[in-house]
């Protein structure tokens, strides 16, 4: 007997995808979801790298000509209303303020600090908003995707149970086959959040570093500025 259900058994293809096509209606439903999930997820993950590195280069190369000596006024001139990079935008929005609040016989509008301070804000908020848009749905997959694999696992299980006692069975080849299908939705689970939560927590850090380069690149130039209106 023990020799005929072993037999039984070896016969059953355990493929990933002899699995799935086995499995029940929510069971591929849940699979499926969690397959885009995890696509979803990479997506993002890649899309993101490229940005933040390419914001760091920016960056880097605003840096070096801010500070190059060049005169501010020449090289807000050289952006004639169009900065690309998040670092052009913080500074324009900074230069655009200080040129509004003179007046037209160059003497400044009380408040220009405070002004000047609050542009350059807002203009990082945005940056910000930008930089950060889809890290929440890394969050969400890394904190929902178990769960919904574990869903997909106790319903594949619930069908399991039934497909025993339909047969009035408990040898190997009845209950291998559905244990094995519930465990997969599980495992789609797993892969799904696991690179979620690690991506998730490396991109959030690495926009937390850059966003704060925004903060300090606007510090310095506020400081700056301020050294002007005292004058």
């Amino acid at each position: 007997m023990e020799h005929t259900t072993l037999a039984m058994a070896s016969e059953i293809d355990f493929s990933l995808l002899a699995l799935f096509m086995r499995a029940t209606f929510i069971v591929k439903v849940v699979m499926l979801m969690l397959i885009v999930a995890s696509f979803w997820s990479w997506s993002i993950i890649i899309q993101k790298h490229l940005t933040y590195r390419t914001a760091r280069g920016a960056s880097d190369s605003f840096d070096r000509a801010f500070w190059s000596g060049e005169p501010l006024d020449e090289l807000y001139d050289q952006l004639r209303g169009n900065p690309t990079t998040a670092s052009e935008r913080v500074f324009f929005a900074g230069m655009t303020e200080w040129r509004r609040s003179h007046r037209d016989d160059g003497r400044l509008i009380a408040g220009a600090g405070a002004r000047i301070d609050r542009s350059m804000d807002v203009a990082i908020s945005k940056e910000a908003e930008a930089m950060n848009s889809g890290l929440s749905l890394l969050a969400t997959v890394g904190s929902t995707g178990p769960f919904i694999g574990l869903f997909g696992t106790v319903w594949g299980i619930k069908t399991a149970f039934e497909d025993i006692a339909m047969a009035q069975s408990t040898n190997l080849a009845v209950v291998a086959p559905g244990i094995a299908e519930a465990l997969l939705a599980t495992a789609l689970g797993l892969l799904a959040a696991i690179p979620a939560v690690v991506f998730y927590n490396k991109l959030s850090a690495d926009s937390d570093r850059i966003l704060g380069g925004y903060e300090a690149f606007a510090d310095e130039f506020s400081t700056i500025l301020s050294r002007e209106l005292d004058a």
